[in-house]
């Protein structure tokens, strides 16, 4: 089944910047936020305006500079919280409770009824102040699914538009998560929004899973940033929601490498060579196998145009490199190759490879050319 409606919400400068070691200064995240905008991300969730007045004026700014995206901020339902939320101009306040046995009695030292009492008295709060409401059910996947349906039921009944599903621990695996978000969307008409983490490598997957299961929302972060492992990716999410779903979250993927740059600068972590979408590599090619298929039909080896990206594909010697790869590189550059020469600069390649460990460069085929038509010339 797929999703009425498939909302991207970018929790890039929440989550992303609440990982460990990550500090986004007010001009950075003025950047993202522009630049998810621009992008097209519909919604993004900008801030915690409890961190302090400083953290409200900056929230505010946001708000104002966002010019097409709905903006979320994130509170704990507490008073304190709510207050400053309400500060901030966001359209949507978001307020979170955790609804797992275990953190109700480990970290709240409450009980259940607390939970739902709570529920009902800080959206009855947020909506009397005119707010738009978001619940957040912190480790809901760790929760009893019949108290967490019963949470949303009241959380509907008492005006909040949309329950948050947080993975917060990333335990969930893809099929899990299908049943529990049907068994939730069965049992109530409000936005539900997919929250995953990554910790076990699967925070894209199960957001999928969510959303083919009727989950209209999903939580992401550029390069995956977040808590830990980090979250769901939003150029992952974007790219397979496209590819495997055949659903268009109206983002601009032609943007997504450059707001990967902007983001991985800001919060000192380089992205992988090897990063699914957006990672300097992956549309790099170098065995002898691929690349011939690749001269012959791109779409031997490209689920996807690098050009949806903005990018292109590139063909690269290596040691897996073959005759065809070799051919096509020296043809590039105007170089022709005599009888035989091809297998010997093969060779020559080849090792050059792997002792130097990274792809070869024009001028160092340029000059590998150059000895094997020196080395045959002295040979005959």
């Amino acid at each position: 089944m797929k999703p009425l409606s498939f909302v991207l919400n970018d929790t890039t400068l929440r989550d992303g910047e609440q990982t460990a070691g990550v500090a986004f200064t007010d001009m950075e995240k003025l950047a993202i936020a522009s630049a998810l905008d621009e992008a097209g991300v519909p919604e993004m969730e900008v801030g915690i305006p409890a961190m302090g007045a400083q953290e409200v004026d900056l929230i505010r700014a946001i708000v104002a500079s966002v010019k097409r995206a709905r903006t979320m901020v994130w509170a704990r339902m507490a008073r304190p919280d709510l207050e400053a939320a309400l500060r901030c101009g966001a359209h949507i306040v978001h307020m979170s409770v955790a609804v797992s046995d275990q953190q109700i009695h480990a970290k709240l030292r409450r009980d259940r009824a607390w939970v739902l009492a709570t529920i009902a008295e800080f959206v009855d709060r947020a909506r009397d102040a005119g707010a738009t409401v978001s619940v957040g059910f912190e480790d809901a996947s760790r929760a009893n699914p019949a108290f967490l349906c019963h949470a949303a039921r009241v959380a509907q009944a008492h005006g909040a538009i949309r329950v948050r599903y947080a993975d917060t621990l990333g335990v969930l695996d893809p099929f899990g998560t299908c049943e529990r978000i049907a068994q939730l969307r069965a049992e109530t008409d409000l936005e539900i929004e997919i929250h995953a983490h990554d910790d076990l490598g699967l925070a894209t997957a199960n957001t999928l899973a969510a959303l083919r299961a009727g989950a209209t929302h999903a939580s992401t972060t550029v390069n995956g940033l977040g808590e830990r492992a980090g979250n769901a990716a939003l150029e992952e999410v974007a790219m397979a929601a496209r590819h495997i779903h055949g659903v268009d979250c109206g983002v601009d993927t032609t943007r997504l490498p450059l707001l990967s740059q902007l983001v991985a600068q800001a919060a000192n972590r380089p992205v992988a060579a090897g990063k699914s979408i957006v990672g300097a590599a992956v549309f790099r090619h170098e065995s002898g196998i691929h690349v011939d298929g690749l001269l012959k039909d791109r779409g031997n080896y490209e689920a996807f145009a690098p050009e949806e990206l903005g990018r292109t594909h590139e063909l690269v010697l290596g040691k897996h490199s073959g005759s065809h790869g070799v051919r096509a590189a020296c043809a590039r550059l105007g170089l022709v190759l005599g009888e035989g020469q091809a297998e010997q600069l093969l060779s020559d390649i080849r090792h050059l490879a792997v002792t130097r460990k990274q792809p070869l460069t024009d001028a160092d085929l340029r000059n590998l050319v150059l000895n094997t038509a020196t080395r045959q010339s002295l040979a005959a």
